[in-house]
């Protein structure tokens, strides 16, 4: 991978990306849907070397939703397996780039075989800090958000938290993206505008953005299109231009 560089300060800290298009993409060409995720990894890669080499600190990557356990069985072995072998083929290089892989999500629901090369591999990279890549697996939304009431509901009936220091920052500690700050960029590439159940609670104040482009054809020009979309807007959260300054744009 390229060596990273300091972030500009006008480009996001955080970026969240719902790949979405493999399949389609796949269709198009007439190959199997599971060509299509295979080339869908490809940009993972990509968009892992853009973040690292343009001082992005974290990336989130939507893999596998909740609802997604719907699909083909084929499907979500072939999935399951191409997890497997990203881990297997990139994760000595992310580790030597100073990448920490983590997962987000229930994975309880994984393969055992796979969910204990997610552990090692978290392990293994969990002190690096050039990047903080985030795979959302099994993931969904109000899955987490209901996981977080319910931990925090047991806490109150049992006497470790007391009602008035339910917080914000106490609740956003029982999600599973404790220890991340919030997405400032959200990307949803192939075309659909809306977020399918992906960070709801960490999105209150995120910039989206869609674009048309199949997540197999998502190339650093296509980032670069997006981060620059960002650069563009005001994140005002609740203010008034004024009270940033004239031209001014809050981080």
């Amino acid at each position: 991978m390229s060596s990273s560089s300091e972030r500009p300060p006008d480009w996001p800290r955080h970026v969240a990306i719902i790949m979405d298009g493999n399949g389609r993409w796949a269709h198009r060409r007439f190959l199997p849907r599971l060509e299509g995720h295979r080339q869908g990894a490809k940009s993972v890669r990509r968009a892992v070397e853009f973040c690292r080499r343009h001082g992005i600190e974290f990336l989130t990557l939507y893999a596998f939703s909740t609802e997604n356990w719907q699909r083909p069985s084929a499907e979500v072995s072939g999935l399951m397996k191409l997890l497997g072998q990203f881990l297997e083929s990139e994760l000595d290089e992310l580790h030597a780039n100073d990448i920490r892989f983590r997962t987000i999500g229930d994975l309880t629901r994984l393969p055992a075989r796979l969910r204990t090369r997610i552990e090692a591999g978290q392990e293994k990279t969990r002190d690096n800090q050039s990047l903080v890549l985030s795979i959302a697996l099994s993931y969904g939304g109000r899955q987490e958000i209901l996981a977080a009431a319910q931990a925090i509901a047991h806490a109150v009936k049992m006497g470790e938290l007391d009602e008035s220091s339910i917080t914000e920052d106490a609740f956003s500690r029982n999600l599973y993206t404790q220890g991340l700050p919030d997405p400032d960029l959200l990307i949803r590439t192939g075309g659909e505008m809306r977020i399918s159940n992906f960070l709801l609670w960490q999105c209150a104040y995120t910039e989206l953005y869609f674009t048309d482009v199949l997540w197999p054809d998502f190339d650093d020009q296509a980032f670069l299109d997006a981060v620059k979309a960002f650069t563009g807007r005001q994140r005002r959260f609740g203010m008034i231009a004024e009270q940033l300054g004239a031209g001014e744009r809050a981080g």
